[in-house]
């Protein structure tokens, strides 16, 4: 694998390392330290948890529909696949693809948002930063150390994968006290990639759930020019299928058509920089993983349709608020009297602000969709209507 490697990949011989030193080295089989952190990530509780959480719909019906979990390895496939032909460090792409939503509380934005409400006060929540939080110090699996200890460049991509942070919250401030990530520099190129791939798995993977719910409509679709271009392509391929059977290949379509543009402009963006090496990635002040300005346009025009139509959806709103009441109810129960929360949540939460306030948003940060609803009705008896 790493002989394979383009020279401005991660390469793991020379990766910065871990926060910790680990007893006995890295000796357990023969894996390098970018296929470890995949593999951490993987076995990660935090990571199970995604399996009931929202991607699009709040606790769906169906056992069809895309949840966290579906989504995150959605992503990692494209990633994967992506940054192979690309030339880039595979593992370190699917790891960071696995790992890019581990951070989202219950409910998707609707949890996010009523968590940064509650914590308005004591510095606010930033589901990206909270994904850090929940593998340096939450998740702690391991005998002398908090957190999953992975490498510097698993960090440095989780936390910079949009973008430099220019504004970092407090969350952010104190995981990088802890080991500096180079904040206002660019991330790797495989982390770069990790943020793309999750806008492909999720601009057309929502185009299937929000079909098969019935909340969109293949004529509102063709709307859209780049999904017009893409079902033309696909009906000119099986004149004679009915047209209810062509709605996932649709999908491949699209996939294929971002996938090739990325791939394309990747490359020519690469060449006409000079880059050598990841420092001279990181160096360079600008991404270089993108679509090409024309599937930059389609793109954004697409995700305006699906905000409108989709995500903005009144089914889809109503049960956002729903949402919000239920994250905002247990944080108010929970700051009001912390014996509600388990014993060993109970017993570490501090009795001065903000870190009373964040331990909370901590504990109800990590509960499921179900998870929540469950505690809700026990709490109040109830689950607010919806």
């Amino acid at each position: 694998m790493t002989s394979s490697l383009a020279s401005y990949a991660c390469h793991p011989d020379a990766s910065r390392g871990r926060l910790h030193p680990e007893e006995g080295g890295e000796v357990r089989g023969p894996r390098d330290i970018f296929q470890r952190d995949r593999d951490r990530i993987i076995h990660s509780i935090a990571f199970r948890r995604l399996r009931h959480k929202t991607q699009v719909f709040v606790s769906p019906d169906g056992d069809h529909f895309r949840v966290r979990l579906t989504h995150s390895l959605e992503v990692a496939q494209i990633g994967r696949t992506t940054a192979r032909t690309l030339g880039l460090n595979e593992d370190l792409t699917e790891a960071l693809c696995l790992a890019h939503d581990i951070g989202h509380p219950p409910f998707g934005h609707a949890g996010e948002d009523a968590l940064e409400v509650a914590l308005e006060a004591h510095g606010g929540f930033d589901h990206n930063a909270h994904t850090l939080r929940t593998l340096m110090l939450l998740e702690s699996p391991y005998p002398r150390f908090r957190g999953l200890n992975l490498s510097w460049e698993m960090l440095e991509g989780l936390a910079k994968h949009n973008g430099p942070v220019t504004r970092p919250g407090w969350a952010m401030r104190e995981l990088d006290a802890m080991v500096s990530l180079d904040l206002q520099s660019h991330a790797s190129l495989e982390a770069q990639l990790a943020a793309i791939s999750d806008d492909i798995a999720y601009d057309n993977h929502d185009i299937d759930d929000g079909l098969r719910a019935g909340l969109l409509t293949l004529d509102q679709l063709l709307e859209v020019p780049l999904v017009r271009l893409c079902w033309d392509r696909v009906r000119a391929r099986y004149p004679d299928v009915p047209q209810d059977r062509l709605l996932r290949e649709l999908v491949r379509e699209q996939i294929g058509v971002m996938a090739n543009d990325l791939i394309a402009s990747t490359r020519r963006n690469i060449a006409d920089a000079g880059v050598e090496t990841v420092e001279d990635v990181r160096a360079l002040g600008r991404t270089l993983v993108c679509f090409s300005p024309d599937l930059t346009a389609q793109e954004r025009e697409l995700k305006r349709f699906m905000y409108a139509t989709l995500y903005h959806h009144p089914e889809q709103l109503a049960a956002a608020d729903r949402a919000r009441i239920i994250v905002t109810d247990l944080f108010r129960a929970y700051r009001a009297d912390p014996t509600l929360m388990p014993t060993e949540w109970r017993d570490d939460c501090a009795g001065d602000e903000p870190a009373r306030s964040r331990h909370i948003a901590d504990f109800i940060a990590g509960m499921t969709d179900r998870y929540a609803e469950k505690r809700h009705a026990e709490i109040f008896g109830s689950l607010p209507a919806a």
